[in-house]
């Protein structure tokens, strides 16, 4: 009888862009997408672990950087909340069609449509083997949703924070622009800290640190990374202690 690997990690809390739901369209919604991601979703939960997933909302409104200026930071900000909103009931209806129970919280009530977000309600959710979205970023404004998955990540005791992106790991430059860049296999937070890598934002990258909370930066182009990395096999970029 062969023996099945058991995944590295028991808990996790999965972060998506916005921009990766999208696809090639680069806005809205690419369903295909969608699915796939799902679809690794559900292997990840038949090996019995437990996902929390924070999304982005950039395929719909970035914030600051959509307001250009001509709206409020704040209000900017609070735009890209509903964003991320409307991005998990997208992905939850699709889990929901693929056999994956699942429960929407979010920072912000919006209790016609979801949960609010309450630490314990989340935790029991995940024992029980649904997998928890989590909307409206932190709930604050002057806050990316990176940092919104570092904060649930460490309120749930997640084991690991997976990073999925549209660039396969941490690289010392943009791969785009430069073509001496080179990846990194693993990295310190204190070096992607010194060298100014863009991985996350100073805040959400600080947090992870003070919270001893690994890492895994991969590409989501192809979604069975996610069952890769929570696996424990060498893809994309570790940043840890």
């Amino acid at each position: 009888m062969i023996a099945i690997e058991a995944p590295k990690y028991k808990r996790v809390l999965l972060k998506i862009s916005g921009e990766a739901l999208a696809g090639d369209k680069k806005s809205g919604l690419d369903f295909d997408v969608i699915n796939s991601v799902c679809a690794a979703i559900k292997k990840c939960q038949k090996l019995g672990i437990e996902i929390g997933v924070v999304i982005g909302g950039g395929n719909f409104w970035r914030g600051i950087k959509d307001g250009n200026g001509k709206i409020e930071r704040s209000r900017a900000d609070h735009m890209g909340m509903l964003a991320t909103a409307m991005n998990c009931l997208a992905v939850a209806d699709v889990m929901e069609q693929n056999g994956i129970e699942v429960r929407v919280q979010t920072a912000i009530e919006m209790r016609p449509i979801a949960e609010p977000y309450i630490r314990l309600r989340a935790m029991h959710h995940l024992s029980k083997g649904r997998v928890v979205l989590f909307g409206g970023g932190t709930g604050c404004p002057y806050f990316s949703t990176d940092t919104a998955a570092v904060l649930r990540a460490a309120e749930i005791g997640a084991d690991a924070i997976l990073l999925a992106k549209n660039i396969d790991g941490v690289y010392s430059a943009d791969p785009k622009l430069d073509p001496t860049a080179c990846k990194f296999e693993n990295i310190t937070y204190d070096e992607v800290l010194k060298l100014h890598l863009a991985v996350m934002d100073l805040t959400a990258t600080s947090l992870s640190m003070e919270n001893d909370i690994p890492v895994i930066v991969f590409a989501l182009k192809d979604p069975e990374n996610i069952v890769r990395a929570v696996m424990g096999e060498n893809i994309g970029t570790v940043v840890k202690k």
